[in-house]
């Protein structure tokens, strides 16, 4: 008879790779944990104001899976959560878990008092920085779960007690200390996802110097109702509307001196992002600066029908520089038409650096052996036997193909078990 330990699957990160691969290992029957990072379950997807090339909001996909797994017995997630250990075999794995405190325990009903008690502010993380909150916040507006945490710089301050004394729950734990949590389960399926190449590397491009050069995930938190501008585009510097928006594709991408692939999205990403801003401001003028266009398949018409806009121009060239005008109010990009092999000054209102994505697992790979790539992928989809790459882990690429990808790991994840 087989041991439902061992017969169990870990599951870490909760992107859309994640979700997709818990939830169906969990619907097929099989016991499955989520380990994520974050407060909150959902990875980058949560922080995208629209998907290409539907052009509709995440949440309605996300509260789906969500709700799936509320009404799932099967799946058990911790959240502010790491994976330390990972020992065994195919199998027979045990798992060190660490968890790290929220402060806030589960009696917590998102009733938002502590946040009206708490007067600390720190930078939004979930916003990029682009913004500031309370120290005790949910969050996002969506988050799963729905519970407060309180940062650890304000449980160290003197106003802890008074947030502690203002919820009416008892929810509140200012010596919530780090735990440790122990499994056994048979397979894991390692889906830690991706971040943003850090756009202050690209010395000649401004950013963090001029504040009207910004990132595309940053553009996606501006669009966003619930982001740092209620949803209003506009120039970081001076809270105006842009009247000229310059998309720069592969900053930093295609570049042995940052990231030598092609991350495969952002030509679309720009695109999207450009009909946002379309949307905002029917007159403004956009230009996106591009090597080569990569839209493939059905994404082929969408890019078609951004193309057909005679508001959006496509230029083909690579941005050498991007300085502020004499004035200091915008900004000028310095480009050859390689089509013409013209050199041209452009000026802009707002720039956006469509920088590429780099694996988490780059920086923090998975703690028992397993083969990457150059750049840090994981160099297979079954990286070791029991162990298991999905979405972004492996390989740069859609929401969409994450999708099937996370489907993919669990489907192997549960012949490796049931075949034992």
């Amino acid at each position: 008879m087989a041991n439902n330990e061992t017969q169990s699957i870990l599951v870490v990160g909760s992107g859309m790779s994640g979700l997709t691969a818990a939830i169906e290992a969990a619907e097929a029957g099989y016991d499955t944990y989520i380990v994520e990072k974050n407060p909150y379950l959902g990875g980058r997807v949560a922080q995208l104001h629209h998907y290409f090339p539907k052009l509709c909001p995440p949440f309605c996909g996300l509260e789906i899976n969500f709700r799936r797994i509320k009404n799932n017995p099967k799946i058990r997630f911790f959240t502010l959560a790491e994976v330390e250990k990972i020992s065994g075999e195919e199998g027979d794995f045990d798992v060190t878990i660490k968890l790290n405190p929220r402060f806030v325990n589960e009696k917590c009903t998102a009733c938002g008092k502590c946040a009206e008690a708490c007067t600390l502010e720190i930078d939004n993380p979930f916003n990029y920085g682009m913004n500031k909150m309370k120290a005790a916040y949910l969050p996002h507006e969506m988050a799963f779960p729905m519970r407060y945490v309180l940062d650890p710089s304000l449980v160290k301050s003197d106003e802890a007690q008074k947030v502690k004394d203002a919820c009416p729950y008892d929810a509140i734990d200012l010596d919530m200390g780090a735990q440790t949590v122990d499994l056994k389960v048979g397979a894991v399926v390692w889906a830690t996802g991706w971040k943003p190449y850090d756009a202050n590397k690209l010395d000649t491009y401004g950013f963090g110097a001029y504040p009207d050069v910004i990132t595309n995930v940053m553009m996606e938190r501006l669009a966003s109702y619930a982001g740092p501008t209620e949803g209003r585009i506009i120039r970081p510097s001076d809270g105006e509307a842009p009247r000229s928006v310059a998309f720069v594709q592969c900053a930093g991408s295609r570049d042995e001196n940052h990231l030598p692939f092609c991350s495969g999205i952002c030509c679309l990403a720009s695109m999207k992002q450009a009909t946002y801003v379309r949307e905002q401001y029917p007159d403004a003028k956009i230009m996106i600066f591009y090597i080569d266009i990569r839209a493939t398949d059905r994404l082929e018409a969408f890019y078609q029908k951004v193309k057909a806009d005679e508001n959006i121009e496509f230029f083909k060239g690579k941005v050498a520089k991007i300085t502020q005008d004499e004035a200091g109010k915008g900004l000028v990009l310095r480009v050859e038409n390689t089509t013409t092999e013209e050199l041209k000054e452009i000026p802009a209102d707002l720039v956006v650096l469509a920088t590429g994505m780099v694996p988490n697992t780059a920086d923090v790979p998975l703690p028992i052996e397993v083969p990457y790539d150059d750049y840090g992928f994981v160099a297979s989809q079954s990286a070791s036997p029991g162990i298991y790459a999905a979405g972004c882990t492996r390989t740069p690429t859609s929401v969409s193909e994450v999708v099937q990808d996370g489907t993919a790991a669990a489907l192997k994840a549960i012949q490796s078990i049931a075949r034992r």
